[in-house]
């Protein structure tokens, strides 16, 4: 919610490079030590309080629960979903948005159900949020906005309801804490005091100085007011659909509201996926003073399943239904629909898990009743059980593809969970079983056509973090068995036990071939050679992109042509992107050409392969249009400047801001000069005159040849476009070659060069020639390239990158003709269109801006050295 004062548009100093990409390197390991120790910890405190429960008791307890106490557990859970959209309500009316109300409950409902369940709330919400809302026509700012709104008053509810809730409950807390109870309501007052002064704030002023450097806009009095309410109607449905579960003599609503809200902060704080075993470990520690252990359990799993599950399941089937509706012709329809394979992903998860966890556990005696009058074959139900358990790994294993959209994970996903929910009744007739994966699957044949790539399962690469969770999985599954069957005296003739009662035998040897596939898997990710790594362009695959270029109605991709990139063509060949390796960047030049459908494949795959070598993927100067294509894969837009194009069926010399263009082609033929455009086949015998242009010009700019997004002097690349000349008395002196395709949509310039000696006006002379020329060969657009800072918000609550921006085109004159080329371009009247950085966030950008510079330059001495 800080937004920087006018003092510091510059932000606060980024790290040293040196720091930056060490912590970059360290982070993954870092993070992963503490989430060892963070569930090494967990699981030391669930075996010591679970070491006297049974696993019987615990599912008596579940069954015993009242249909009635269930019923209002699900009430309860609807109301806490529907005053979370309240937070989206409140959050849109503090960025100054106005979006319709369907469009706030289906954004809010998705966002919730999906950062409920798997955690990662700015990962999973936040991205829910930044597409819906943007297809409903808010700026990237605003909604930046609604997602830190959202974080802060749910930190504020949170606070004022766990306050309210110690203060009332202190006596019992304190109790567990082995503290006083005056000194738990002295702090709960000091929390609800700071909390006054907020709302006094709020009320007297709108804007807060935090020192010199950072201010924060507060919202007024009423919105404070407005979402505190929402907050503790939010937070207390929440708490009762739990409580509501725990048997009739259960403990206080006071006590058990402070202890649910310091469970959610601990789940929280904690970042574990869902705050799973986290949120468990602080309620059964808290409870057990006043409920049985195995009662709360057993009301924790059913919680589980009703306030995370269950929403999932209805939020992708929410998404999976507009599948359904032919022609959804509204933005936000569209984009929702594209949103459902990130709930497939989880549902996906959790359908995982399920089987797992089903797998190393005993089933009922009324199951068991039913499979011995059934009699069916004994293999059959061993067979049921083993093949179960490996689907639900299967299930796990294949979620990280439908998260990226691959049609080989969408067969396998929809095979493993028919297969799966068949089995799951000689299993042990688990029905609830079967009516989720049975869901799960007429979910994925609902959403087919949004799993788009083309791409082999065995090629994806699991990152390090994905291993360990799966490992994590299986090494929690092996707590669950021990547990299930602590009462059962281990020996070596367990394995050989095959009896329709030897439930211990049969999870035993699931859990087994499931640890052995997982381990096998595990090793075959780690030790297998790297990707494919990025070699140089070849001839041919120049070629084959010069191929794709004619075609395209987009100029850009002639910068392939230049060959000093790696190209990264789709397994069909009709389209690729341009990249270029500077450090642990792979930045991708102006994103994909050729063929739109593949793009998002090729997005994904170029991605993919960065991660795969340690690297950081960015996109540089891409389309508004596009920006949903790197949206998807996690980055973040940051506007570079504006791209300038002239409408050439529109163009002429007329009007009075044409003068000066109108007076330098008037005087060029008065000094006798004459344009031609060179056809490709005649720019060899024009090379050493283009030369002695082309080095003459350098040398007056005491500059060297650049690179990636600009072109240079190559006579290979020069021989495969038009050049358009001037001349004088017969001799060239300025060119500038044409980069154009046979789609005769777009066409741009690249190289532009003259003599030192050449008339004053030569170049305005030879761009409005060889716009004069395109226009009469039919082509639509003239590129007049980007325009660096052009176009950033003057705004006070403009986002700092954009207000930066502002800054150094307006005061960075001696660093970069920033406003001389946006003047130069502007006489032209052309139409101005945005481009983008799309990029990871944090500090990735700034060292990806970096690489940018050394990859046009040449390396960092040619940065230097200009």
């Amino acid at each position: 919610m800080t937004e920087p004062s006018p003092a510091s548009l510059l932000g606060p100093r980024p790290p040293a490079p040196w720091l930056g990409e060490w912590w970059l390197r360290l982070r993954p390991w870092v993070l992963t030590t503490l989430g060892v120790l963070l569930a090494s910890a967990v699981a030391l405190a669930l075996h010591g309080l679970l070491r006297e429960v049974r696993y019987a008791d615990v599912m008596a307890a579940m069954r015993a629960t009242p249909s009635p106490d269930i019923a209002l557990a699900l009430l309860a859970t609807a109301t806490s979903y529907l005053a979370l959209a309240g937070y989206d309500a409140s959050s849109l009316a503090y960025a100054g948005a106005r979006v319709g109300r369907s469009t706030v409950l289906l954004t809010s409902f998705v966002a919730y159900a999906l950062s409920n369940t798997i955690g990662l709330g700015p990962l999973t919400g936040g991205a829910v949020r930044m597409r819906l809302y943007a297809a409903a026509g808010l700026a990237p700012p605003q909604i930046a906005r609604v997602i830190a709104f959202n974080a802060a008053a749910f930190t504020l509810g949170i606070t004022a309801f766990g306050a309210l809730g110690l203060l009332w409950g202190a006596d019992d807390v304190a109790s567990l804490l082995h503290t006083r109870p005056g000194l738990l309501r002295a702090g709960a007052g000091v929390l609800l005091l700071a909390l006054a002064v907020f709302l006094l704030l709020c009320l007297r002023q709108r804007v807060l100085n935090l020192g010199s450097r950072w201010t924060l806009r507060l919202p007024s009095a009423g919105l404070a007011l407005r979402q505190l309410a929402i907050s503790a109607l939010e937070l207390g449905a929440s708490a009762a659909a739990l409580w509501f579960l725990l048997p009739d003599d259960r403990i206080a609503l006071p006590t058990f509201v402070a202890f649910y809200a310091i469970a959610i902060t601990a789940g929280i704080l904690s970042h574990v996926p869902g705050g799973v075993g986290v949120f468990e470990a602080v309620m059964l520690l808290a409870s057990g003073p006043h409920v049985p252990t195995e009662a709360m359990l057993g009301a924790l799993l059913l919680y589980r399943g009703l306030y995370h599950v269950l929403p999932l399941v209805l939020a992708t089937a929410l998404l999976a239904s507009y599948e359904l509706r032919s022609g959804v012709a509204a933005p936000v329809g569209r984009l929702a629909v594209r949103l459902s394979p990130r709930l497939m992903a989880a549902l996906a998860l959790v359908a995982g898990l399920w089987l797992l966890v089903s797998g190393v556990t005993p089933v009922t005696e009324d199951a068991r009743q039913m499979l011995a009058a059934l009699d069916l074959p004994l293999p059959l139900i061993e067979a049921s059980h083993f093949l179960g358990s490996v689907a639900g790994l299967g299930l796990l294993m294949v979620a990280r593809g439908l998260l990226h959209r691959l049609d080989a994970a969408w067969w396998a996903a929809l095979v493993l969970s028919v297969v799966a929910a068949v089995l799951a009744l000689p299993k042990g007739i688990a029905l609830h079983e079967a009516t989720l994966l049975s869901t799960l699957a007429l979910l994925l044949l609902i959403s087919r056509r949004q799993f788009d790539r083309p791409s082999s399962l065995f090629a994806q690469r699991l990152e390090p973090e994905w291993l360990l969770a799966l490992g994590g999985v299986i090494a929690a599954c092996a707590w669950v068995l021990f547990f299930a069957y602590q009462e059962v005296a281990y020996s070596h003739r367990l394995w050989w036990q095959f009896e329709l009662d030897a439930h211990a035998p049969r999870s035993l040897r699931a859990l087994m071939g499931v640890a052995l596939i997982g381990l096998a898997f595990g090793l075959w990710q780690l030790l297998r050679p790297p990707a494919g790594g990025a070699a140089p362009a070849t001839a041919e695959e120049i070629e084959r992109a010069a191929a794709v270029v004619r075609g395209s109605p987009s100029s850009d991709g002639c910068y392939a042509l230049v060959g000093d990139k790696h190209l990264l063509f789709s397994p069909s060949g009709r389209s690729f992107l341009m990249f270029g390796k500077q450090g642990r960047s792979w930045v991708s030049l102006f994103g994909p050409m050729g063929d739109a459908r593949e793009w998002p494949d090729l997005v994904w795959r170029f991605v993919e392969l960065a991660a795969a070598h340690g690297g950081r993927a960015a996109f540089y100067q891409v389309r508004p249009v596009a920006l949903p294509l790197y949206l998807d894969c996690g980055l973040q837009a940051f506007k570079l400047g504006e791209h300038a194009h002239v409408t050439l069926p529109d163009f002429d010399l007329k009007g009075a801001k044409r003068a000066n263009l109108r007076s330098g082609v008037n005087r060029g033929e008065r000094e006798g000069l004459s344009f031609e455009v060179l056809a490709p086949a005649a720019v060899g015998a024009a090379l050493p005159e283009l030369r002695a242009v082309s080095d003459a010009w350098l040398g007056q700019q005491k500059s060297r040849e650049k690179g990636f997004s600009v072109g240079r002097f190559d006579e290979r690349y020069l021989q495969q476009l038009p050049v358009a000349v001037v001349r004088r008395e017969g001799r060239i002196i300025a060119f500038a070659n044409l980069l154009a395709t046979d789609a005769k949509d777009e066409a741009s310039v690249d190289l532009m060069r003259h003599l030192p000696e050449s008339p004053p006006g030569t170049m305005d002379f030879l761009f409005a020639k060889i716009m004069l020329h395109l226009q009469a060969q039919g082509y639509q657009r003239f590129g007049l390239g980007m325009s660096p800072m052009a176009g950033m918000a003057e705004r006070r609550r403009a986002p700092r990158w954009q207000r930066l921006g502002r800054l150094l085109f307006e005061h960075g004159e001696r660093f970069y003709n920033f406003r001389g080329l946006h003047s130069f371009k502007d006489k032209f009247e052309p139409v101005w269109e945005a481009r983008y950085l799309a990029a990871p966030g944090g500090v990735a950008p700034l060292f990806v801006l970096v690489d940018v510079a050394a990859l046009i330059g040449g390396g960092v001495k040619g940065v230097i050295a200009r």
